[in-house]
């Protein structure tokens, strides 16, 4: 008797398997997990212990009246990077003896908003943590927020106001350091020195030849934007010496560019400026800091690789490598150990927001709205893509494509030509993407897959229409390509059953993800659950570097709500909403092109008025549609209200030689489907 083989059941879905599928401990830190109900959840001291779940926040925030999209700040995490930053600097210098101290300083280009820069603030002030300005604008924040024990770090280029400013906050009992990034720079700093009647705090931007790594590689080298050269180094030594002010070089600084992937360039740009500290020493000027610059990354991919969005370091090898590299220098040179200065601002704050944003409806190829019947009098093209589908099998997938591509082709040089009926047309179209399905249904059988057939499977994968602006929110994914991680924030004790590129409200094509951090190589797609009517919300993680001041407004979508998180175990669901921030009107948004609402509500009663003089409209109609223009201008710029799908609403039945297909929403050309969902009060 043969022997009957058991086919093995499905392994259940597990949390685990969404935690390996999103990659969540590669990118997270431990400041983010999944909890029993399926939810992600907030950690902010690494452990699930006290863990606050995302969810508990997002329903609160939709039971307080606030829109969809939202960015959620926790301020737990920020503050705690700040810390774990300091300490490891701290450990690094106790266990290897270093002589010098860490005096790190945050860039506020990275993140102006008032409520962050104070947050990390009063987080660094045990640890005299300062502040890091390149404009007068950021230098006038920095000089008013930050304390007298901490650095003043000015960087980036000046001009004579700048300068003065940064005298006033010397006079003013701050610690303000002057980086000279040009020499002519320095004349302008001695001037206004002079004139305020102080001795500056200076430092010295050396130029390294250290050739940096990933997308900012460019920011050290003999191209470099800023820097001096060794013979300008020479010829401010010269002026300072000349005019009695050696002693008033404080610092040495250098940078080799954001997002450092690979800790070899930190190693070597290290070295390279210690030597220019070392030589600056031994020529009898009295420097003290050694500022090390910005570059500290974030493993935005979790793959812990030396790729532009990621890393193939940890903090504590970072901290580690500078003091012993600073710190075998200067002993070679016989040289004080300089007191260390960071400028991470990336690393500090790209944990602490989080993008949520809700999926308002999807499409998907590969359906018809409409019954279109197979009849004896369509043309022949028709009948011939119906025969290409039904004959279709694992043998022939290939060229059933091919076919199917020709049959496509054909009809829509017969249709220009005036040759073929609309109807015709829309058989063609519906016939070509059912063959497409089944050959994607068919191509795991396969023994060998063409490029082209790859290709295709791509077309297959859903859109998901996503209520965000990418320009407004994730510029950094337009502008570089810079992947962020995504993931559903509920539904993760399901198993995702579907693909997935994300799109926007824009009217853009740009406005698209097809990079996710998690599936690298899953043709531009991430793994979604099915939408079922209710709401879905998806995960922007990562997002507190940069993101927040660089968004555009195109098509005038303009900055999202904001709600700052602070864990605290004496409430219910462990955490209280601190403050939020109301996202941008419609009327905040025009008010920045120079149109006022005013006016344009005035040309409106206008155009209202002579249409009731004509008799085209009531007086009562005419004051209505100028109340509904009008209060259109204190709504919130991102889809709002949008009617939930019906979900029991009768399917039509699929045409005649369709292989059964399930007919779904109605279509956009080339027959997709666009099915809404959307959560109450989002």
């Amino acid at each position: 008797m043969p022997t009957v083989r058991q086919t093995a059941a499905p392994k259940p879905w597990t949390l685990e398997d969404s935690d390996k599928l999103y990659n969540l401990q590669g990118w997270g830190l431990n400041y983010f997990g999944i909890n029993a109900s399926g939810h992600v959840t907030l950690q902010p001291k690494r452990e699930p212990e006290g863990a606050v779940d995302v969810m508990d926040v997002i329903e609160d925030v939709v039971a307080r009246g606030i829109k969809m999209p939202v960015l959620i700040r926790f301020q737990d995490i920020l503050r705690r990077r700040v810390s774990v930053l300091n300490e490891t600097f701290a450990e690094a210098t106790r266990e290897h003896g270093y002589q010098g101290r860490y005096f790190g300083v945050y860039p506020i280009k990275v993140n102006q908003l008032r409520e962050v820069v104070e947050e990390i603030g009063d987080a660094g002030r045990p640890f005299q943590f300062g502040l890091e300005a390149g404009s007068k604008g950021e230098l006038l924040a920095v000089l008013a927020m930050n304390s007298s024990e901490a650095l003043t770090i000015v960087n980036g280029y000046k001009d004579e106001a700048m300068m003065r400013l940064a005298m006033l906050g010397l006079k003013l009992g701050r610690k303000v350091v002057v980086v000279v990034e040009k020499l002519s720079e320095l004349e302008l700093l001695l001037l206004a020195a002079r004139e305020a009647g102080v001795r500056p705090l200076i430092g010295l931007r050396v130029k390294l030849q250290t050739q940096g790594s990933g997308k900012w590689r460019s920011s050290s080298g003999h191209f470099a934007k800023f820097g001096l050269t060794t013979p300008e180094i020479l010829g401010a030594v010269e002026t300072l010496k000349a005019r009695g002010l050696s002693d008033c070089l404080k610092l040495v600084h250098f940078h080799v560019g954001s997002q450092v992937c690979d800790i070899r360039t930190i190693k070597d740009a290290v070295k390279e400026g210690a030597r220019y500290y070392a030589k600056l020493r031994k020529l009898g000027l009295g420097v003290e800091y050694l500022d090390c610059g910005g570059g500290l990354g974030v493993d935005y991919d979790g793959t812990h690789t030396a790729v532009e969005s990621s890393m193939n370091y940890s903090l504590r090898e970072y901290v580690r490598d500078i003091v012993y590299s600073v710190q075998e220098v200067c002993r070679q040179e016989q040289v004080p150990e300089p007191h260390l200065v960071t400028e991470s601002g990336r690393s500090m704050v790209a944990h602490h927001a989080l993008l949520v944003v809700n999926v308002f409806g999807s499409i998907e190829a590969g359906t018809t709205p409409v019954n279109l019947a197979e009849r004896p009098d369509e043309h022949q093209v028709v009948r011939e893509l119906r025969d290409t589908l039904k004959s279709l099998s694992p043998r022939n997938l290939a060229e059933s494509f091919h076919d199917g591509q020709q049959h496509l082709e054909e009809a829509f040089a017969l249709f220009k030509l005036g040759y073929l009926g609309l109807e015709d047309k829309a058989k063609v179209e519906h016939l070509y993407w059912r063959l497409c399905l089944e050959l994607g249904k068919l191509l795991p059988k396969a023994k060998f897959v063409s490029e082209d057939l790859l290709e295709m499977q791509k077309a297959l994968n859903d859109q998901y229409l996503c209520n965000f602006s990418l320009f407004q929110s994730l510029p950094d994914s337009w502008a570089i390509g810079q992947l962020f991680p995504i993931m559903p924030l509920h539904r993760l004790g399901e198993e995702p059953s579907r693909r997935a590129s994300l799109v926007d409200i824009t009217c853009d094509s740009d406005g698209k993800i097809t990079s996710f951090a998690c599936q690298r190589k899953a043709g531009g797609t991430l793994p979604v659950h099915a939408l079922d009517g209710r709401p879905y919300y998806l995960g922007f993680f990562l997002m507190g570097a940069y993101q927040a001041t660089m968004g555009d407004i195109h098509n005038l979508f303009g900055r999202v709500n904001e709600v700052h998180v602070f864990k605290d175990d004496d409430e219910p669901k462990g955490y209280y909403i601190e403050e939020t921030i109301q996202g941008q009107t419609v009327r905040d948004v025009l008010a920045g092109i120079q149109y006022s609402d005013y006016e344009l509500v005035k040309m409106v009663k206008e155009a209202a008025e002579s249409r009731v003089k004509a008799g085209a409209l009531k007086p009562r109609e005419a004051a209505e549609l100028v109340d509904r223009y009008e209060s259109v201008l204190a709504e919130y710029t991102y889809v709002d209200h949008l009617p939930a799908a019906d979900e029991n609403r009768p399917s039509i039945p699929a045409a005649n030689g369709s292989n059964g297909a399930k007919p779904v929403e109605p279509a956009l050309l080339p027959a997709p489907k666009s099915s809404e969902s959307v959560a109450p009060g989002s």
